[in-house]
């Protein structure tokens, strides 16, 4: 079966891209589960319950997330009474929301969405290796396709989880730096790995920000108010192709589409 995950959505530019390519994609590729990580969806900075529902009705079956996904207090009751939109598993079990989602997929199968953040350099959090650990050991073995968004700021983080995880889950597709690296492979137990999704926004800007904006940032020093960026969208996604009797990866491949 296939599986879509599309890389951070970064505000309007990146919700358009969504509305205009998701069902062709989905269609052109097969698709049986569509992932999107959703954290900066608003603005660029968190996510509200409209924009979730509104990505929720443009056909992706489950959105993940990250540190950003508490800047807007409003979903937090979201959060609470929707389970597909996850939050990273290992912030304090007070908050609300949850880490993982079993979901039925567009062809019958169950499948288990994992949503997991690194600690280097990152707000502190409860270790998300040990975190991913409790979390494969309460599925049900019945489960075998597995999918994991680990959202990191540091390539070696994001490499041990993938060498943690192997062969115990379908895939594991790193996000947060907002910049797609060229290393997909499948590890030697199974898995599919990607350092870093990249980023569905606009790319002429710094991560998704406006250029004088951020560079006024790093020049001086200042606390100034990030806008997001609107020029040169694209649309950065993996498709991964597992075994639903196995689970077990069989390839990877990125999935590029530039806007106007």
């Amino acid at each position: 079966m296939n599986i879509l995950f599309i890389g951070d959505i970064f505000g309007s530019a990146g919700r358009r891209m969504v509305a205009q390519h998701l069902q062709h994609i989905v269609e052109s590729q097969e698709i049986e589960l569509s992932i999107a990580n959703a954290e900066n969806a608003a603005g660029g900075f968190g996510i509200t319950a409209p924009i979730a529902d509104e990505l929720f009705a443009m056909g992706l079956d489950v959105l993940t997330s990250g540190n950003h996904v508490w800047d807007k207090r409003e979903i937090y009751d979201y959060l609470a009474r929707e389970p597909r939109l996850l939050r990273p598993a290992n912030y304090v079990a007070e908050l609300p929301g949850q880490g993982l989602l079993v979901v039925r997929a567009n062809n019958g199968v169950h499948c288990a969405v994992i949503n997991l953040q690194g600690r280097t350099y990152m707000p502190a959090t409860e270790c998300p290796f040990r975190r991913a650990d409790q979390l494969l050991e309460s599925l049900d073995p019945a489960v075998k396709i597995r999918f994991v968004d680990f959202h990191a700021e540091v390539t070696s983080e994001k490499m041990a989880m993938g060498w943690h995880l192997n062969g115990r889950v379908s895939a594991m597709v790193g996000t947060h730096t907002h910049i797609p690296t060229a290393d997909e492979r499948i590890l030697p137990g199974g898995t599919a790995y990607q350092t870093d999704a990249g980023m569905t926004g606009p790319y002429d800007s710094i991560i998704g920000v406006e250029k004088q904006t951020g560079l006024r940032r790093f020049l001086t020093g200042l606390p100034i108010r990030m806008d997001a960026a609107r020029g040169q969208p694209e649309l950065h996604s993996v498709v991964v192709d597992a075994d639903e009797q196995t689970g077990r990866a069989r390839a990877i491949r990125r999935l590029t589409i530039k806007g106007e």
